[in-house]
């Protein structure tokens, strides 16, 4: 027989400040560095960027902000250097991308 009463009774007993301490503890534990990227890097993804432009293809296009690295999987529509970021067309609409974000870019074709 499983007695689940001890977590019923101290679960009512957490305060706010614990919760709040808790959730910052959990996104400490998921932050993740950004990575440096030298030169050879940067270029590398310039050169993949425009060759993705010019085939239209599908394209991996990871970033990194507040901790976390997110992938846009898409078609590269727009480059757009007066704004410095990226229009990339995904099967939900567009999502504009800031360069300065980026830290990888795959061709899929």
């Amino acid at each position: 027989m499983i007695r689940d009463r001890g977590n019923i009774k101290w679960t009512a007993m957490m305060l706010s400040e614990h919760v709040r301490e808790l959730r910052k503890w959990v996104d400490q534990d998921n932050y993740t560095e950004r990575p440096e990227l030298n030169e050879w890097d940067l270029q590398s993804i310039q050169e993949e960027l425009e060759l993705a432009y010019k085939r239209q293809c599908e394209t991996l296009i990871k970033t990194w902000g507040s901790g976390r690295i997110t992938q846009y999987h898409g078609i590269v529509e727009d480059i757009d250097l007066k704004r410095m970021c990226i229009v990339l067309k995904i099967p939900f609409g567009t999502e504009i991308i800031r360069v300065a974000d980026i830290i990888n870019v795959q061709s899929m074709d």
